[in-house]
């Protein structure tokens, strides 16, 4: 008997886009646009156009495209398929996606921000164990609610999955991670928002440990942080070994790994970093699964409660689940979605 968790309402995303009847427009440039062409063509579907926000088109070119405007595709087309190739955050940039959502058949496929795996009927049943696994683990039925629907998403590219597993991120410091006077290990530190976040939910704590591999980005934390008490800025990648890996130049949230023309920065693991820390917030684009495997002795030995970005790859929401639950079966395992198109600032929080 096929488990629910594998029982999809739309076909997959991918199938869809190769069978629309429609016209594709790719909706957003940049650096998704470009991974889901290369997908689109590996996959020998056709894109129709590209299409910007009417503040952002420029009629450029992109691609072999010349970059349009809503409307004008509107005037070329009886109807059309939109694929998003973006992501935000800001409440009025999802407001607009969702008001395109109403006027055209939008879809949005999973091109993972890190790694190549994208999500169709081959890999469901080449993980169809460890996704199931990873379901049976969850503390509570909010994070299997998301849990489905992230795999919903994924799968299907709907816009509405999203729409019905959001939260805010209240609910997580007050009822679940609880943070109290806690010894805090920030990484992937940005410049200092995370460290905000944390001074926002706590009324005390004992220390703080940022680390930032980027250099730019290192140094704006370090101004940030300067005028907090016992807080510690650390240049360096989190990895499973203690050596060095090679970062863009590039100031954004990436740390590209092998970049020829980057600069090389030390990296270090959670074990490594002499701090006994009681509350861990990762978020280190893509890395996650390293930090995981090098931070088994204190996982295990301190149980600090964790923050763990889970939406990097593909697969993270539930090889992230399993890996922690291998070092450490104490922990109470949870997963929430907060505000983000695409499926991004999917979290679990463990303790």
């Amino acid at each position: 008997m096929m488990h629910t968790l594998f029982t999809f309402n739309e076909p997959n995303v991918w199938t869809a886009l190769a069978t629309s009847d429609k016209p594709i427009i790719l909706y957003g440039m940049g650096n998704g646009a470009d991974k889901v062409l290369d997908e689109l063509e590996k996959r020998h579907i056709k894109a129709a156009g590209v299409m910007a926000s009417d503040d952002f088109c420029r009629y450029q070119e992109y691609r072999g495209f010349t970059v349009q405007k809503q409307g004008d595709f509107e005037r070329q087309f009886d109807d059309f398929l939109i694929a998003l190739c973006f992501g935000s955050s800001l409440p009025d940039v999802m407001a607009h996606v969702r008001h395109v959502a109403e006027q055209h058949k939008l879809l949005i496929p999973n091109i993972p921000v890190a790694g190549e795996t994208i999500m169709d009927d081959r890999f469901i049943a080449q993980n169809r164990q460890e996704i199931e696994h990873a379901y049976s683990l969850l503390a509570d039925e909010p994070s299997r609610k998301v849990f489905k629907g992230a795999l919903d998403f994924y799968y299907t590219g709907e816009l509405k999955y999203l729409d019905l597993i959001e939260s805010d991120k209240d609910e997580v410091f007050e009822d679940i991670l609880r943070l109290r006077e806690e010894r805090y290990l920030d990484l992937g530190a940005y410049r200092g928002d995370t460290v905000d976040e944390f001074l926002h939910y706590t009324d005390g704590y004992q220390s703080i440990i940022a680390v930032e591999p980027n250099p730019k980005n290192y140094k704006k934390l370090c101004e940030h942080i300067a005028d907090i008490g016992n807080a510690t800025a650390i240049n360096a990648g989190i990895a499973d070994r203690v050596g060095t890996m090679t970062i863009s130049k590039k100031a954004g949230r990436m740390p590209v790994l092998g970049d020829t023309n980057g600069v090389d920065i030390p990296v270090t693991t959670v074990d490594a970093i002499d701090c006994s820390p009681t509350y861990i917030k990762v978020d280190i684009e893509g890395m996650e699964p390293q930090m995981l495997s090098g931070a088994e002795h204190t996982l295990r030995t301190l149980k600090p409660k964790l923050n763990l970005a889970a939406y990097h790859r593909t697969e993270d929401f539930f090889t992230l689940i399993n890996h922690l639950h291998e070092i450490n079966p104490e922990y109470q395992i949870y997963l929430r979605k907060h505000p983000y198109i695409p499926c991004w600032d999917l979290n679990i929080y463990a303790v």
